[in-house]
């Protein structure tokens, strides 16, 4: 997973990783979609997800796979795992090989984002 050219669209960041990355990503992915209906987009070299700006974002390195919330502070409450950090209350839960995330929790905090932007509006226009 070096540093390349930004994937084409979603379907193409998945089918460009390898590794334990691929199938915890799918996973994630896939509860997601399950779960709600969201514009998932590239933006900023991720897997973006869009609810009245964004919401949440996936991204497979190299010896993590990142789960980011815009507004996770307000959801560590849900996930321990999300570490502050960053602009816009952001979040993030650092996923490493053999780690898991049930897809109860995943659910609960996309519900969350996007209830949270719904309210509040886009973060990145605070």
């Amino acid at each position: 997973m070096q540093k390349a050219p930004p994937a084409a669209d979603p379907e193409a960041y998945v089918e460009a990783l390898t590794g334990w990355q691929r199938p915890l990503v799918e996973g994630i992915r896939a509860t997601v979609r399950k779960s709600t209906r969201l514009e998932e987009v590239i933006k900023w070299g991720n897997l973006v997800y869009l609810s009245n700006g964004p919401a949440f974002m996936i991204r497979a390195e190299a010896e993590r796979v990142l789960f980011g919330f815009w507004r996770g502070q307000q959801m560590r409450d849900i996930e321990p795992r999300l570490k502050p950090g960053g602009q816009y209350e952001m979040a993030t839960a650092e996923l490493r090989e053999g780690d898991e995330i049930a897809p109860a929790t995943v659910r609960r905090l996309v519900k969350k984002a996007m209830r949270l932007n719904a309210a509040l509006g886009d973060p990145t226009r605070i």
